[in-house]
């Protein structure tokens, strides 16, 4: 497959220190040439990038060469294995995807001995104070083992607890409910899969933008409204994994300003989410198809050639 590339694009495949970090960065170029393919009908060895603005640190486009004017915005991300691309013609349009997974790290370590709270506050310089709170002491849900799902009405104050293994109790609010225990282990793997719905959005918007993660304004760009999406369920040998709950009622705002910006966030399986940002001018907002799964191998059987 890497025979597929450029000599440059291999080159940088080649400089990967870790094999599985390769893989990604080969299925990510092959991605980027699959979807012009199928999109313009480009012959596989005309297809090449340039970048936006900057000739070096721009973002990645494709231009017709025979008719400029025929631009395709796109934005890849990879993560433990998974690929996304998003894509869209015109030079109004601006792009940004993100995936996390969310058991990806060890996180519980540092969380054990610094305590939630204090695990939120080493990300100080990339999120807002409020942002922070937020994280800390807000949950959508905890979903007990048997399935049942608690709510932050139930949770009460015990959504303050920000320490594992400790017993909590959720009240009885509903008709002919009863007060149940349970472990704050839960409760922090709740809080965490909010983490990363943050953070899912916040790269998917760093990444439309064309910034990196040092961009001055992290701070000042603030998620409000912010739901973490249902998991969906893990591949199994007899089934593919399936797509869980898509959320899209984000507010978006960058220096206390709302942004005219569409993001939504969508779980992929247990551990994955995937967020996409979306901004247009001139043109009525784009309305994501949502994605499809391919096989790689057979969709370069058919266009690669």
């Amino acid at each position: 497959m890497l025979k597929l590339l450029s000599p440059e694009e291999q080159k940088r495949i080649k400089s990967k220190v870790f094999i599985h970090d390769a893989r990604l960065a080969l299925g990510s170029a092959l991605l980027k040439r699959l979807f012009i393919r199928k999109t313009l009908g480009v012959p596989w060895s005309k297809i090449t990038f340039h970048r936006k603005g900057d000739p070096k640190h721009g973002k990645p486009c494709f231009t017709l060469k025979e008719n400029p004017a025929i631009i395709v915005e796109f934005n890849v991300s990879h993560q433990n294995g998974l690929v996304a691309l998003v894509g869209a013609m015109g030079a109004d349009v601006e792009l940004g995807v993100d995936i996390v997974c969310v058991n990806e790290r060890d996180d519980y370590r540092t969380i054990d001995r610094e305590g939630f709270d204090g695990w939120i506050d080493i990300y100080e310089d990339m999120f807002s104070l409020d942002e922070r709170w937020d994280m800390k002491y807000n949950v959508d849900r905890v979903q007990l083992l048997d399935g049942t799902e608690i709510t932050p009405a139930e949770i009460g104050r015990g959504d303050r607890c920000c320490v594992r293994d400790q017993e909590l109790i959720a009240k009885a609010i509903r008709p002919n409910g009863n007060a149940r225990m349970f472990n704050s282990d839960l409760l922090i793997e709740a809080k965490l899969r909010r983490f990363y719905t943050f953070w899912c959005y916040k790269e998917a918007f760093i990444k439309l933008s064309g910034e990196a993660l040092l961009a001055p304004w992290l701070r000042q760009l603030e998620f409000r409204n912010v739901h973490s999406p249902r998991p969906g369920t893990v591949a199994r040998c007899s089934t593919h994994g399936s797509w869980g709950e898509k959320v899209t009622d984000v507010e978006v705002f960058l220096h206390g300003q709302m942004q005219d910006v569409c993001m939504e966030i969508q779980s992929f399986e247990e551990d994955y989410m995937i967020a996409t940002a979306a901004r247009t001018s001139g043109r009525a907002a784009i309305d994501f198809p949502g994605f499809q799964k391919i096989d790689i191998e057979q969709e370069l059987a058919r266009f690669a050639g």
